[in-house]
This record gives structure tokens, sequence and C-alpha cells, in this order.
């Protein structure tokens, strides 16, 4: 899920059927990267920090400005909010969403796969 400048769709139909039957009723995790305009960088971090469904934000250096970690009961309120609610957030140039598979470890405690 992807925001681009292109206008063509953030996932083809066939990978969005595919997210929708594996993690459809479940719990999903992701990390969404931002790119985000320097300028604004505060204050995109300050407002996507409001969002409950938001964990945790990182302002971290290299090619992405901002990481967030994002939960989520199921996999069409993840789309939605990638969809709708995060592009409202202004000075977000660029959006990558990567969903987590497997956590071996997560708030420093390990988890068995």
């Amino acid at each position: 899920m992807e925001k681009g400048g292109d206008g063509k769709p953030p996932v083809s139909p066939a990978v969005e059927s595919a997210f929708t039957k594996v993690w459809g009723d479940e719990h999903v995790v992701a990390l969404i990267a931002l790119k985000v305009e320097t300028s604004e960088a505060d204050t995109v971090a300050t407002e996507v920090s409001r969002f409950t469904e938001v964990d945790d934000v990182f302002l971290v250096t290299g090619d992405t400005d901002i990481f967030l970690k994002v939960r989520f009961p199921q996999y069409d309120e993840l789309k939605e909010f990638v969809l709708h609610r995060l592009p409202g957030v202004k000075g977000i140039r660029e959006t990558k969403t990567l969903l987590v598979v497997t956590a071996y470890k997560e708030s420093g405690e390990a988890h068995r796969p």
C-alpha cells in the first residue's frame, strides 16, 4: 500500500484480495514508512502520534523520515487508515506500508513463531 503521484491504485485487486484472505479477520501489525516535507517533520510526527492505532512514531535518518508501528483488529481497518485517514495529514509526501508477518520479539518480550 503505497501513496504515489502516478494516479495508479496503491495495490492491484489481486494483491488486495490475497491480503484480505490472509489477514482478513486477524489482528494486523504494520510498519509504515513516511517521506515528509522536511520543514513539516515535527508537525507530521505529532499529528500521526494522535491516532490511537499508532503504537510508535520514530523520526529517523536515511531514505525514510518517519516510521510508524500500527496495530489494527482487521486488515480492512489498516487499508482504510492508509488510504483515507493518513493522507489527511499535511506534509506527508509518500508512504510505504510493510505488513508484519511474524514478530520474534516485541516490546521487549520474545515470541514463539
